[in-house]
């Protein structure tokens, strides 16, 4: 009898993501969802929140420690701190790259589509709006002065630059060092299994967050705001699998094919929590285990991609822009526009990517171009649904960096990267050995007894 082939993650997580978006239009076009209704209280507010709520904050519990050891690992890994700068350059050059290229595309699309033209929409939301920091801020706020409180606050440039600084005087520090590091190497081991074990409940979380969003959100505000919603989603799949596809053929020569089969998971992440930061622990180990990518380049380019890369972020941006100076029959010319990029990928250095980040940076844009920051509250209806799809196109660059600097660098593992079957997180990998178990158990008891002896 043929052994049958138990479910991937991919497929489950997948299947809770259809799930939640068909129970959460059942909940919304039935009416289910009204204030103070059994429905809206005790399931969308309660179980879904909950469950989903509980995900995200897992996930976020992940991220710091995670980053701290793979980071301090890739630096000792690397070993050169040459090559280590010459990683950092690359990808902070593809990262400003791609969210220029796209932000220009948000804004070549909103131009020529006319979103927002002729509307004279006007609108008694309000916004409040936040002035961009000065870049020689951004560079100050880089190094932490107390690196506890950036653990704490998830301040992840200046966290980078922690384990970085810590990873070099290991290296350093040279044959004393060789405890602390294995025990770094042991640790960063330590935090995938604690991914592997928070993934594993992934798709029944992934369904509650998506049902809970559409159930509140439906498919009103969409129709009132369709243009936008159009040009925008248009946009953004133009950048994912146009110029990002094309930089990555261009400068790997791989597959595409496979990239975009392998990045399914981190995709639907991203789209269920809207948060670059909350889907690092998930990117990193889709980039190192199933697209073949070093840890010692993965480590550095994950994160550093989560807190500057905004690709998703940029094009809402750049399509907002023309859509809201339309709506209020504002000229910007090409020098606003230009403008507009400039402020858009400045801004994007050092800003947490964090759900509704966006609107913040949206803000920045509109106070240094003259447009009316209240115009924002038109589009704060269905930024909640947009936010997920440009999260999912953010980390999509993310990966996308990481295999380009990785296969350039040498630190790039192709026979990964070309099986289907690779990193595949499976049941086996979930269970505890029994003989380690009691091994383990024994160790303890070992210290226990030589601490009584003391």
């Amino acid at each position: 009898m043929q052994k049958r082939e138990k479910m991937t993650l991919t497929t489950k997580v997948v299947i809770g993501m259809v799930a939640g978006i068909v129970t959460g239009l059942v909940i919304n076009m039935a009416g289910l969802n009204a204030p103070q209704s059994f429905t809206h209280l005790y399931i969308v507010d309660g179980l879904f929140h909950v469950v989903g709520t509980m995900f995200i904050t897992a996930l976020k519990m992940l991220v710091v420690p995670l980053v701290l050891f793979s980071l301090i690992s890739g630096v000792l890994g690397i070993g050169d701190i040459g090559q280590l700068g010459k990683v950092g350059a690359k990808a902070f050059v593809l990262y400003l790259l791609t969210t220029a290229l796209a932000i220009a595309l948000g804004i070549t699309v909103a131009v020529f589509s006319g979103v927002g033209e002729g509307a004279h929409l006007t609108t008694t939301a309000a916004f409040a709006a936040k002035e961009a920091p000065p870049l020689s801020q951004v560079l100050i706020d880089i190094i932490p002065g107390n690196i506890v409180d950036a653990m704490a606050e998830g301040k992840m440039l200046q966290i980078i630059f922690f384990s970085i600084l810590l990873g070099i005087s290991i290296l350093m520090t040279g044959e004393k060092a060789k405890p602390l590091v294995a025990g770094i190497e042991i640790m960063n081991e330590v935090m995938m299994h604690m991914v592997n074990i928070i993934m594993a409940v992934a798709p029944y979380a992934v369904f509650a967050l998506i049902a809970k969003a559409i159930a509140g959100l439906g498919l009103d505000l969409l129709m009132n705001l369709a243009g936008y919603v159009i040009v925008l989603v248009t946009a953004l799949l133009l950048h994912l699998y146009g110029t990002l596809m094309v930089i990555f053929k261009l400068f790997t020569g791989l597959d595409v094919r496979m990239l975009l089969r392998k990045l399914r998971d981190v995709q639907v992440f991203a789209f269920s929590t809207s948060s670059s930061n909350a889907t690092i622990p998930v990117t990193l180990r889709t980039v190192t285990e199933r697209l073949g990518v070093d840890n010692s380049v993965a480590s550095f380019t994950v994160p550093f991609g989560a807190t500057i890369n905004m690709d998703g972020t940029a094009i809402m941006q750049g399509v907002a822009t023309v859509f809201i100076a339309n709506a209020y029959g504002v000229d910007l010319g090409f020098s606003g526009y230009l403008t507009v990029i400039m402020m858009s990928v400045l801004a994007s250095i050092g800003t947490a990517g964090v759900p509704g980040v966006g609107l913040i940076m949206l803000s920045m844009v509109f106070t240094q171009v003259g447009l009316p920051v209240e115009g924002i509250g038109l589009i704060l209806g269905v930024d909640r649904l947009l936010d997920m799809i440009r999260t999912a196109v953010n980390v999509s660059g993310d990966a996308v960096v990481s295999v380009v600097v990785g296969k350039s660098e040498r630190k790039f593992d192709p026979a990964i990267y070309s099986d289907p079957e690779a990193g595949i997180l499976t049941e086996e990998e979930l269970h505890i050995d029994e003989t380690v178990e009691e091994e383990l158990a024994e160790v303890v008891e070992a210290l226990e007894h030589d601490r009584g002896k003391s």
